[in-house]
């Protein structure tokens, strides 16, 4: 987890916009929070880790450091070793595809459609008595853009 000014893809500091392109560049699997959206989790995660600025990166909830450790890191070769790598697009496609006999991608999920034609197709696949999951492609961009 990366505790930082803004988003990955909207950072708002030069030290977040560094650390997200640095996660990127060693393909590092993580999830971000905007400090800036919640004062109070700002000021008591300073608190809890110690640790007066940010970012800060976490995996598996231990405080790996902010940017200054983290170029030690990529500059030893550890942070490889520290933090979990992202799983390839073609693996994740592969793994959601085969997550049921029937695989169905779409805008909204089987309790509620988020389009005309998501709705159609669900209504025929209910009708048909099949055994099927959904993915909702408007939740995972990174999932969305390729199908």
């Amino acid at each position: 987890m990366l505790f930082m000014k803004g988003s990955p893809k909207e950072p708002r500091c030069g030290f977040s916009k560094q650390m997200v392109e640095i996660l990127g560049k060693h393909g590092i699997a993580f999830s971000s929070f905007d400090v800036f959206s919640d004062e109070e989790v700002r000021q008591g995660l300073k608190a809890f880790s110690k640790w007066p600025t940010y970012p800060q990166l976490y995996v598996a909830g231990e405080l790996i450091g902010g940017l200054d450790i983290i170029k030690e890191l990529e500059a030893s070769g550890e942070l490889d070793t520290i933090c979990p790598k992202a799983q390839k697009l073609e693996d994740r496609l592969k793994s959601l595809i085969n997550k049921a006999p029937v695989m169905l991608f779409m805008k909204g999920s089987k309790q509620m459609a988020k389009c005309g034609f998501s709705k159609q197709i669900l209504e025929i696949m209910n009708n048909t008595g099949v055994d099927y999951e959904t993915f909702d492609i408007l939740e995972d961009e990174e999932v969305r853009e390729p199908l």
